[in-house]
């Protein structure tokens, strides 16, 4: 696994008793699932890893443990992904004992219609301008959803329908996002120093967003890969000052 991150000064670089100015966090999108492999549109829908996911789940905790990374709690969806590939993460970095929070609010983007559809045929259909507005824009939002009902299923029962999501671009996905980043996620920054989240990509790409301050019209252009950490070390404003990728 050595040779992985872009920077080896990442290593040491967080620890349990890691003070507020030295927090870091860590994001993590899911290992590939079903859906990735076949090619389709996933955002609520719900299939689980594929072998080589959980296989990339593994390699990132391998990943966390050589780079001398210990997060004192993690935050995923509550999609199981994003919840196996914590799991898996967690156990080969050894760190399976450390608490967990869960969210709707992490989930990935809600992709409306073409959701569970496949991507090529999605393109076929409606053209591959309009197609790339709606996956790597900032404003645009797919057709809603007109079947199904989210407060059906025992995750979401809870919440007040007008929160549940039929389309959203991924400014909706920030706006969804950030009173969890402020409520749950920076307390936990604050009390832990290192946090790791594992959560989805466009999730993701919303919260390095608004943590990179990203022009709305440059977001297009970042792409958060499946299984590789992305370390961020933030100042006492929780605003990013080093941003550490890893290459494969």
């Amino acid at each position: 696994m050595a040779g992985r991150w872009a920077d080896s000064a990442v290593a040491g670089a967080a620890g349990e008793s890691a003070r507020p100015d030295d927090s870091t966090l860590i994001l993590l999108r899911h290992g590939q699932s079903e859906y990735n492999a076949a090619n389709l549109f996933t955002g609520w829908a719900d299939p689980p890893l594929t072998a080589r996911g959980e296989r990339e789940a593994a390699d990132a905790g391998v990943m966390l443990a050589e780079a001398g990374l210990r997060p004192g709690v993690v935050h995923t969806s509550l999609l199981v992904r994003s919840i196996a590939t914590a799991q898996l993460t967690l156990a080969a970095a050894e760190r399976a004992w450390i608490p967990v929070r869960r969210s709707w609010r992490l989930n990935g983007r809600h992709y409306g219609a073409l959701q569970s559809r496949d991507k090529a045929q999605i393109r076929a259909d409606f053209g591959e301008e309009l197609v790339a507005r709606w996956r790597r824009s900032y404003e645009a939002r797919p057709p809603e959803l007109t079947g199904g009902d989210l407060a059906s299923d025992p995750r979401y029962a809870a919440l007040p329908p007008e929160l549940l999501p039929r389309a959203e671009s991924l400014r909706d996905v920030l706006a969804r996002l950030l009173p969890y980043w402020y409520d749950a996620i920076v307390p936990d920054l604050h009390a832990f120093g290192t946090v790791l989240v594992v959560a989805h990509g466009n999730t993701l790409r919303a919260l390095v967003k608004h943590l990179d301050r990203i022009a709305d019209d440059a977001i297009a252009d970042l792409e958060i890969p499946t299984g590789i950490p992305l370390i961020h070390h933030l100042d006492t404003r929780l605003r990013a000052q080093t941003v550490v990728s890893s290459a494969r």
